[in-house]
């Protein structure tokens, strides 16, 4: 049930960094409304893989998936760079998520 937790905590950061970035500097309420709410939603999730996963994992790969996921986003709905660099780097990150998972189960 952990790892459930921890992509649910990682989804709901994906969110809170598009949300970040579409609210305006914070300047559009609605936008700002999901982007607490996501905040919390990741905050709390995370906590709750914590219960059983180790720290540097449930950390790791709670960002990591965060980092992959608004890099994803950017790319595909903010029309950000799709430069072969940064899509090599994107697949790092998420070969060593996938890393971690084998390694700690």
């Amino acid at each position: 049930m952990a790892w459930i937790y921890l992509l649910i905590a990682s989804g709901a950061e994906i969110v809170w960094a598009f949300t970040l970035k579409a609210s305006d500097g914070f300047t559009k309420p609605r936008i700002v409304a999901v982007n607490i709410a996501a905040m919390l939603v990741a905050v709390w999730f995370l906590v709750q893989a914590m219960r059983e996963l180790p720290l540097g994992t449930a950390y790791a790969v709670w960002t990591g998936i965060g980092v992959a996921g608004a890099a994803i986003i950017g790319v595909t709905v903010l029309g950000e760079s799709m430069a072969p660099a940064r899509l090599a780097a994107i697949a790092t990150i998420v070969a060593g998520v996938a890393m971690l998972k084998f390694v700690d189960g």
